[in-house]
């Protein structure tokens, strides 16, 4: 689009081909040079961040071949260019070329910001095909005076066209009105050059418009990441109290028993998790211990981890039924928990009788260390959430002195390293058979070592409950028969 005349060389340096006069055109020169220098930076920053983001944005990349071919365009138009190569038919045809293919990237992105809506594409279509056929033109060896006329046109054209949307529209939002202001100066000043050459007058101002164009640009540019940084910070605020609500709804502590002894680790992959973990502690000394995970994550399945804490609380009368209780669970979930699903593992620990009742929904299944073996318990139903009326069925085994009991969210077994293996269950049972000589709290931190270890970046929530069976001697008492 978009040209100037470019006063001689021979007008510019005279006869005196020394130092002074290299300067001199330098000098001349300085502002086009900064403003071609700054707009090509511009147009690889841009595709710089468009490649990082990895997502295609056509305004942004309209923008960035827009500057980078206009900065290349300024600098073969410089005193300085000119002294370093001597003008010749074939390089005098190509920055012709290169002077009408800036109209395309040009008019793109004034169509993708919506300037003129239908009619305004159907202009930057016809600029397009037009500036295409002049450059095929010039290829073709047609007189440049012609072409260049016809270039001139052109974008008188497609500027008064640009400039009668751009003062039509209203701009919505501050932003909008110095975008608009910029594109205004710009378009003003190409149709004002452009003019100009038409009547025979030479106009060095349309680079000025360009660099306007490109201040303001950078300001809506940095109001935004302002906006955003912004945005960003509440948004974390909110997450962070969004934790501190979630943390609130666990446990605070293991319980205090005399018969067991118990360790839990939670590490949520983001601020808010979906895994969830509950002790219900009953009057006689039994102990139940529920684990949950609500498929994604984030805060949505933060919300309904929440919703599970507020189900196991309303069947807390049934906690020494596994089975009833995460019926319970389920029929409340079913209908509120917005297409997301729950497995869950709930496992009662009864002193006074020395046996363990447990089950299971879609849960990965407890694992029972005794006597250095460990033993795999699975009693699964459904999963939660997806039918009201699913049953479920208990377990029950004979507790001993010395046991160890584990229970524990999928994100344990399913971690993948570098080579693309998984952690996997049988990792997890040997580390498990290693924890023997281990307090609870120790084997607790070695597990979840080992999994973190295991891949370089977490992903996904990561639960464990360890339980040790160490009754009383009253309980052991009390579990034989008189």
């Amino acid at each position: 689009m978009f040209k100037e005349n470019i006063i001689p060389l021979s007008a510019q340096i005279g006869s005196d081909r020394g130092a002074d006069a290299v300067l001199r055109v330098f000098r001349a020169d300085e502002l086009r040079l900064f403003v071609a220098a700054a707009s090509i930076a511009l147009g690889f920053v841009i595709l710089g961040f468009s490649l990082v983001r990895q997502r295609f944005d056509r305004l942004l990349s309209f923008l960035a071949w827009f500057a980078v071919v206009y900065g290349a365009r300024l600098w073969l138009q410089s005193g300085i260019h000119h002294l370093m190569m001597p003008a010749s038919v074939a390089a005098n045809r190509l920055q012709m070329v290169l002077n009408f293919f800036v109209a395309i990237p040009a008019f793109l992105f004034f169509g993708e910001t919506g300037t003129g809506g239908r009619v305004g594409r159907v202009l930057v279509n016809t600029v397009c095909i037009s500036a295409l056929l002049l450059m095929a033109a010039v290829l073709l060896g047609f007189s440049l005076l012609a072409l260049d006329r016809a270039n001139s046109l052109l974008i008188i054209a497609g500027s008064a066209s640009l400039l009668f949307f751009a003062f039509r529209q209203s701009p919505a939002t501050k932003d909008e009105f110095v975008f608009r202001a910029g594109l205004i100066v710009f378009v003003a000043l190409v149709l004002w050059t452009n003019v100009s050459e038409l009547l025979g007058h030479a106009a060095t101002f349309e680079f000025y418009g360009f660099a306007i164009l490109l201040c303001c640009l950078g300001y809506v540019a940095a109001r935004r990441t302002l906006d955003r940084d912004e945005r960003w910070s509440a948004i974390q605020q909110e997450l962070d109290i969004a934790r501190r609500i979630q943390m609130s709804i666990l446990p605070a502590a293991s319980p205090n028993s005399d018969n067991f002894c118990v360790a839990t680790r939670y590490r949520a992959m983001t601020s808010v998790a979906g895994d969830f973990y509950e002790f219900l502690l009953a009057e006689d000394g039994g102990l139940g211990m529920l684990v949950a995970d609500v498929s994604g994550h984030g805060v949505p399945a933060a919300l309904i981890a929440s919703m599970v804490k507020v189900a196991v609380q309303s069947q807390r009368h049934m906690q020494g039924d596994p089975a009833s209780l995460l019926a319970g669970v389920n029929q409340a979930l079913c209908g509120n928990a917005q297409n997301q699903l729950v497995t869950a593992a709930y496992v009662y620990l009864d002193a006074r009788k020395a046996e363990l009742r447990y089950a299971g929904a879609g849960h990965p299944p407890m694992l029972l260390l005794r006597d250095g073996e460990v033993i795999s318990i699975e009693e699964n139903g459904l999963v939660m959430a997806l039918m009201p009326h699913a049953i479920y069925t208990s377990r029950v085994m004979g507790l001993q002195r010395g046991d160890r009991i584990l229970l524990y969210t999928d994100g344990i077994l399913e971690p993948i390293n570098a080579n693309e293996e998984e952690f996997g269950y049988e990792r997890l049972v040997s580390l498990v058979k290693a924890s023997a000589i281990y307090s609870p709290d120790e084997a607790a931190d070695s597990i979840l070592g080992a999994v973190s270890a295991w891949s370089a970046s977490q992903q996904d929530d990561l639960t464990i409950m360890i339980c040790d069976y160490k009754p009383a001697l009253q309980s052991r008492t009390s579990a034989v028969p008189g």
